[in-house]
């Protein structure tokens, strides 16, 4: 082969190893290096300028190389093929080139110290490389390749400032490198920074702005032609994975898992096997779950610590399955006695755990205590997850041993704990098990609490819904405060990952001591959420309910039960089965959406309409009818559970006409009853894409002087977040998507994307009262402890005292009849839950809206 032909085929080699090692195909990068090594190394240069440019490419795929076989020839060998570079770097005799290469080197040596967990060696090279090729690019024809690279390597380093917890040089190197990208027209590394930026939220604990760069991110890769990168969905997945959205994200594994394996990238595709594990174990789906992890133990073997972790998703898969195992303590244990401690303490003490609650569901309270017993106490930077199981053993084990008082007492500080972690510093602590584990602290403790009609309603307020427990809070309006805050968070999940892979720690645990000391002494006590509230009492609930009524609804294993507070004392009433309400709730929805459309032919609307007053009728006489004689005629305020989340009340026979309010718990009524009014302007908003009948917000001003309308191109989400800032009426026409798992990623479609919930809460003054016009909330798939309101619930979290939204779907003319007669009732001056009441009874299974929040 002649040589300049062979330099051609190895630049295309270089080219393809390059594209395939930046989407993760490590394997296919290192045969396509080595090929074109050996391309090159059979010709021999026969001039200056071939040698030059042979000289080159195969300094570029050496470097490339060297770095691509550190996983089966180690760092150090790596390394020092990376420096033996350098002497053939010196006889180069262009500088520009030779500063080209030295780049190449120094960038590739970074990324080798960074996966070795040397980061501040790494953030060196990282330095010295972006020194180099900013060298260069004053230097160059060819600025549009040299920026190029040098934005790769400030992503990198990008990536070691946040490690290092240099939250605010990260993002200056982001801003560097999106200019870059912009200035000279690169739009597939600007899509790099997007993905790039969604990383360093997610790292620093703000999830809303985490999954917005991610579909950004995705947007542009498609907008280019381009598949979505796997690592992309991979880390989507994760972001998900610490919101709480378990199907979300299995969604995402699920799409993004074959095409990992086709690829054959393993160390990766161990990564998302495990996180695949991970979700099937929260949604219940144990099959998968032991599959993955199995899959994810297998390939990732070189692994200690990722080993570790899938081997406890498939125990707690076994434990789950057979919770009277008579085998599964004794493996348990000697697994854990298998685990090197203390790195692997943690994982060793999540087994004993899980074998001590498979003994006491045997009986086996002895073997319980001793496996308790040999289990490490949490530390300072101990998960949530570890703790929460914890407590659970130990009010388990309480029960077993006849002490209810102190599993009572066990579950009380396991709550407390995960209060104090909720949407704080520690966001991403709620990836694996958190759900799980507070899930079941809270229906022991409903458990216990059955026994008397007061102690069930203390355990129900202390137990439910605790996201709307929280004082809404601004966010931090010191600048130097939020960068410290960031640090910490940034720096826990840098001292995680180095104990995952068995890297040191001590620098970095000084170094978030420092600006924990630091963010401390700046006055900073949580992240996004103010004080929380304190728990409400029956007695300033009864005071504060007057002659209405309060029902809150609870399930405990398949009894369901209301705690009835009237004339300030509380009455239990057992009202039967809770699946046989769930499925009766559930078939009342689905024949609702169905009767939702305009035009329905008049044969099918009188099948539909038979079959949907036939399940009110269940659901009426199962768990209303039974409560007559204690709420009589009241007004009420219902905190619902489960399925009976999706109960459009309003619909119920024995309910029609009656102001009635939904809450997700009392104490969050109590405190919407309780917060002060004032008079904000009206907004009306109207998005792209809606029918004409849904839309029409122009005819609904009348109701309202001086209302704002924004609609079509001009409804983005910084305008909606602008105007619903101190409104005090906000009625909003959009598409929206329910996030029954966590309500606070609920989000409505705007004109430039997704409003989530959770940004709601970043407003000074949250809309008082609020109308989700266009919303179908489908409420067919509730998150076990009772937070399931979609977006409506994080606007009643973040301050607002009412939300007004349908619970299925809403033909286009029915929605626009019932919000017109509902704004001119409300403008006449009703009480919003009187305005929807006789709005609703115009035409009850057309209208199934519900009143959330207070009807103040």
């Amino acid at each position: 082969m002649p040589v300049f032909e062979a330099i051609e085929t190895a630049r295309e080699l270089y080219r393809q190893s390059s594209d395939a090692a930046c989407s993760a195909r490590e394997q296919e990068a290192r045969e396509l290096a080595r090929r074109g090594l050996d391309v090159l190394d059979a010709v021999a240069p026969v001039d200056q300028a071939n040698q030059t440019e042979w000289s080159r490419i195969r300094v570029r795929l050496a470097s490339t190389f060297a770095a691509l076989i550190a996983e089966t020839e180690g760092i150090d060998g790596s390394l020092e093929r990376l420096e033996g570079l350098r002497e053939h770097i010196e006889h180069v005799p262009d500088p520009i080139i030779r500063l080209e290469l030295y780049a190449s080197v120094d960038h590739n040596s970074g990324h080798l110290l960074a996966s070795a967990g040397r980061n501040e060696e790494s953030l060196t090279k990282f330095t010295a490389s972006i020194d180099r090729k900013f060298q260069c690019l004053g230097e160059t024809d060819n600025r549009a390749l040299v920026t190029e690279k040098l934005v790769h390597s400030l992503l990198s380093r990008v990536l070691m400032q946040t490690r290092l917890g240099q939250v605010g040089a990260a993002r200056k190197d982001l801003d560097w490198a999106s200019e870059l990208a912009d200035e000279h027209n690169l739009p597939v590394k600007a899509a790099d920074c997007l993905h790039a930026l969604a990383n360093l939220e997610l790292r620093v604990g703000n999830v809303p702005a985490a999954l917005r760069a991610y579909e950004e991110a995705g947007r542009a890769y498609q907008a280019l032609g381009q598949d979505v990168l796997p690592l992309l969905r991979l880390d989507q997945a994760q972001a998900l994975l610490a919101a709480g959205l378990a199907h979300e994200a299995s969604v995402h594994l699920d799409n993004v898992l074959p095409i990992m394996s086709a690829e054959g990238n393993s160390r990766e595709l161990g990564r998302a096997e495990r996180y695949r594990a991970e979700a099937a174990l929260l949604t219940g789906d144990l099959e998968v779950a032991q599959e993955m992890a199995t899959r994810s133990e297998t390939r990732m073997k070189h692994c200690e610590t990722c080993v570790a972790d899938a081997a406890l998703v498939s125990l707690r898969v076994d434990a789950l399955r057979s919770p009277r195992s008579g085998t599964l303590p004794a493996r348990a244990a000697h697994f854990a006695d298998s685990l090197p401690v203390p790195r692997l303490a943690e994982q060793a003490g999540v087994a004993r755990m899980v074998a001590a609650r498979v003994a006491i569901n045997q009986g086996d309270v002895e073997q319980a205590v001793a496996l308790l017993d040999q289990v490490t106490p949490p530390g300072e930077l101990t998960t949530i997850d570890y703790r929460l199981l914890l407590r659970l053993c130990h009010a388990e084990l309480a029960v077993a041993q006849g002490s209810v008082d102190r599993a009572l007492t066990e579950i009380d500080r396991g709550l407390t704990a995960l209060d104090e972690v909720r949407d704080r510093m520690d966001g991403l602590d709620l990836l694996s098990g958190t759900a799980l584990h507070g899930q079941e602290l809270s229906e022991l403790a409903i458990k216990l609490a059955l026994r008397e009609a007061h102690e069930l309603f203390d355990w129900l307020e202390r137990t439910r819904a605790q996201t709307y427990r929280y004082e809404p809070l601004a966010g931090v309006d010191d600048p130097v405060l939020a960068e410290r805050i960031d640090e910490v968070r940034s720096l826990t999940q840098s001292i995680r990952q180095a104990q995952h892979d068995g890297h040191q720690t001590a620098k970095l645990l000084a170094t978030r001591a420092d600006r924990l000391t630091e963010a401390n002494r700046l006055g900073w006590h949580t992240g996004r959420w103010g004080q929380p509230r304190p728990v409400a009492g029956l007695a300033e609930v009864a005071s504060q309910l007057g002659d209405r009524a309060l029902v809150s609804f609870v399930a405990s294993e398949d009894s369901l039960v209301a705690a009835v507070l009237v004339d300030g004392d509380v009455r239990i009433v057992q009202l039967g089965s809770a699946s046989a309400a769930a499925k009766h709730a559930r078939m009342l929805n689905v024949d609702l959406n169905a009767l939702a459309p305009d035009h329905l032919p008049a044969p099918m609307v009188q099948v539909v309409s038979v079959s949907a007053r036939k399940q009110a009728e269940r659901v009426d006489s199962q768990i209303t009818r039974p409560l007559g004689q204690l709420i009589g005629s009241r007004d009420l305020v219902v905190v619902p559970t489960g399925a009976l989340y999706g109960v459009p009340w309003g619909v119920l026979p024995s309910l029609h006409g009656r102001p009635t309010v939904v809450a997700p718990s009392a104490t969050a009524w109590l405190a919407a009853e309780r917060s002060p009014r004032s008079s904000g302007h009206a907004v009306l908003v109207r998005t792209l894409g809606l029918p004409a009948a849904v839309g029409e917000i122009d005819k609904l001003a009348k109701h309202h002087e001086k209302a704002q309308l924004i609609s079509g191109a001009e409804a983005t989400v910084a305008a909606v977040l602008a105007q619903l800032d101190g409104a005090g009426l906000a009625h909003i026409a959009s598409h929206g998507a329910h996030e029954p798992e966590n309500a606070l990623f609920s989000r409505l479609e705007l004109a430039d994307g997704a409003l989530f919930a959770h940004e709601i809460a970043g407003l000074a003054r949250p809309p008082q009262h609020v109308v989700l016009a266009a919303c179908e909330l489908a409420l067919n798939r509730i998150r076990p402890g009772d937070e399931a309101l979609g977006f409506a619930s994080a606007l009643l979290a973040s301050g607002s005292q009412t939300v007004i939204a349908p619970l299925s779907k809403v033909g286009d003319q029915a929605s626009a009849a019932a919000m017109d007669d509902y704004h001119r009732r409300l403008a006449a001056g009703a009480k919003p839950a009187v305005a929807l009441a006789d709005a609703i009874a115009a035409d009850p299974f057309r209208r199934p809206f519900v009143c959330l929040g207070s009807s103040r």
